[in-house]
């Protein structure tokens, strides 16, 4: 190394210009050296910081690997291949973990330790020594000055005594503190040089020694356990590019087929509507009431399970059960101002949903899939082609047509009173005459090709004004339990007043009405004609059984909608498996032809209440043919009575006569 500048120690008692200016420029250079020190040392303070960080985040590494097998995944957390692998490089990885502590531990030792020394010990003591020399220097020139100013004339011993001993302390501390400075300083020339050599050193060997542990940990068996995870690695990602080729691929496929759907109500002539389904997944709107006349709706995710009807929100876990859908009604309805609404009531009646599809199509194919469900197609193993077995019978089956008028006055019943049945009670008492017409073929009950009406029409519709009128039977409100102010009408006089709800399905002419056959075959063919044509809308009324007639009220105007005379209902059965079901058989005569009589078979939807209502109507034909049986023998008394009050008044002129 070239020689060492060094400041004259000799040269401090005198204390010259030149010693002075020489001193200056050994104290810039310790502050240049001090302030490279300060930025060498916040370098390795940096690299010994991320060398511990290095460490633990190493170690924390190792523990984790080792903690993958304890992990639940819900996907993939029964690899095992994985988890041995993953074992293997904690293992390494641990062995890794202490060779970086061993590094950290000796680059505090040896790189740390000498620099931190440096800058907290020698450079600190130089601006110390630095203070001292200069509070010396200063008490020096202040002694000289007062000892200056002593007077010739009027010496004062002592004064000139503390001035004197002033000088001699104050040159002497400053002799010896500059001699100690100047020490300092030039000591100070060796120690920069061990300040920077000593830590880099120590780094160097630290590194040395960290690298030789690293290649005895890497043997020849670690290399070729790194080299089989590379392989596999390599392959998993040629799958990985292969899965995502392919994945792209699928998505400009679905991208273009799907573009079409991105429109709220798509096509339907391009995307045909799927009516035989016994599943159905989407979003629909349901209306829930927020009070008398409010509501508000919420979009959900409805699906159906089994025979289950669930909705879940998003971000639920899972679903939740909206309502039991087996034996349930399904219907179209208009709600408010919306689009595609369609109400589904449970079998009991009980429970009523509301809900809103987001088009057409999906509208029509959750009423068609909750029809099929309804009918339990879903239990069988081939559901769908099951639930298309069934429409394409019912296609073939039923024919109707799309005009109802054309029919409606040949299926008017007519006013006309005729002696009660004895056929009808209710679909038991019928069994047994249904064993006598069970070799009778369908078309000798419902012809083919026979219309039918799904919509209910008014006779008043129809009658001329005057007839209506004089008639006094339709268009006019009717209170159902006969407490009207003003005339009595001809059901207040009833004993039995029974009010039902009931949805009207359809109507249409049959053959014959001496079997429940008939009401059963018409049920049939009027369900199986609502699926295929998507009729969906029922017309919703209150059905008032008494012992004159059975009536159809509106629900909110209580008008009459239909008048059936009781004498004329001849026949009423319910459905054999969903007894919410049940129909009844009209027998009229008149209209086009007078003679001409004609049956008419009128089916409707209660609230599971079938049976009750052919009990109250077969309750109301036995009150009225009591009833008739009653005013019969009371007509026969009243004759009786006559005859003999007239042959009281016989009796009586003869004996006036006799007297006479």
């Amino acid at each position: 190394m070239p020689g060492i500048d060094k400041l004259p120690i000799e040269e401090t008692l005198e204390d010259s210009p030149q010693t002075r200016s020489l001193l200056g420029v050994f104290e810039e250079d310790a502050a240049a050296i001090s302030s490279y020190i300060r930025q060498l040392y916040q370098a390795m303070r940096r690299i010994y910081d991320a060398q511990n960080e290095l460490s633990a985040a190493t170690h924390l590494t190792s523990k984790l690997l080792k903690e993958y097998e304890k992990q639940r995944f819900p996907l993939g957390g029964d690899d095992e291949v994985m988890s041995s692998t993953l074992q293997q490089f904690a293992k390494v990885i641990d062995e890794l973990s202490s060779c970086h502590a061993v590094l950290s531990t000796q680059l505090a030792d040896a790189m740390m330790f000498p620099i931190t020394q440096f800058k907290e010990r020698d450079l600190k003591e130089i601006l110390t020594l630095k203070e001292v020399f200069q509070i010396a220097s200063n008490d020096h020139d202040t002694a000289i000055n007062r000892y200056s100013r002593l007077s010739k004339r009027r010496e004062n011993e002592k004064v000139k005594y503390e001035v004197t001993e002033d000088v001699y302390t104050s040159k002497k501390k400053q002799h010896q503190t500059m001699m100690h400075y100047f020490c300092a300083l030039n000591t100070l020339q060796y120690k920069k040089k061990i300040a920077m050599l000593e830590p880099l050193l120590g780094y160097m060997q630290a590194q040395i020694s960290f690298f030789k542990m690293g290649s005895e940990n890497l043997t020849e068996q670690l290399e070729e356990f790194l080299t089989n995870i590379g392989t596999s690695v390599q392959n998993v990602r040629r799958e990985m590019d292969s899965e995502v080729e392919t994945m792209q691929q699928t998505i400009e496929d679905l991208e273009v087929a799907s573009d079409p759907l991105y429109l709220p109500d798509p096509d339907t002539t391009k995307f045909p509507v799927h009516r035989n389904l016994t599943r159905k997944a989407g979003y629909l709107n349901a209306r829930n009431k927020t009070g008398l006349v409010s509501s508000s709706w919420d979009r959900q995710f409805y699906f159906t399970q089994g025979g289950n009807l669930m909705s879940q929100a998003r971000g639920d876990v899972a679903g939740g059960l909206v309502m039991d859908i087996d034996n349930c009604s399904v219907m179209a309805v208009d709600c408010e101002d919306r689009r595609y609404c369609f109400q589904i009531t449970s079998f009991d009646g009980k429970k009523s949903s509301i809900l809103q599809a987001e088009s057409k199509k999906d509208y029509e194919e959750w009423i068609c899939t909750i029809n099929n469900i309804s009918k339990q197609i879903y239990l069988s193993e081939n559901p769908e082609e099951i639930a298309a077995r069934v429409n394409q019978s019912a296609l073939e089956a039923v024919t109707p047509s799309p005009s109802f008028q054309q029919r409606h006055e040949s299926m008017r019943p007519t006013i006309q009173s005729r002696p009660p049945t004895a056929r009808t009670n209710s679909s038991g008492s019928l069994g047994s005459e249904s064993a006598a017409l069970s070799t009778l073929s369908l078309d000798s009950l419902v012809a083919p090709d026979t219309p039918i009406q799904f919509d209910i029409i008014s006779p008043v519709s129809e009658d001329q004004p005057g007839q209506a009128k004089a008639s006094g039977q339709s268009g006019r409100r009717t209170n159902p339990f006969g407490e009207s102010g003003g005339k009595k009408s001809e059901t207040e006089d009833s004993i039995l007043h029974q009010l039902f709800i009931v949805r009207f399905l359809g109507s249409m002419e049959v053959k014959s009405d001496e079997s429940p056959d008939v009401v059963y075959e018409t049920m049939r063919q009027i369900l199986a004609a609502r699926a295929i044509h998507n009729i969906f809308r029922m017309t919703e009324s209150h059905l008032l059984v008494s012992c004159d007639c059975l009536k159809l009220i509106d629900p909110q105007t209580q008008v009459t909608r239909l008048r059936f005379p009781l004498p004329s209902v001849v026949l009423y059965a319910t459905h054999q498996e969903n007894k919410r079901l049940f129909g009844f058989v009209l027998r009229s005569s008149g209209g086009r032809v007078e003679s001409h009589t004609t049956s008419v078979c009128y089916i409707f939807e209660s609230n599971n209440e079938g049976e009750k209502i052919c009990d109250s109507v077969g309750l109301a034909k036995q009150i009225a043919f009591h009833a008739e049986l009653d005013r019969r023998a009371s007509e026969k008394q009243k004759e009786i009575d006559k005859v003999k009050e007239k042959q009281q008044k016989e009796l009586s002129k003869q004996k006036q006569i006799e007297k006479v």
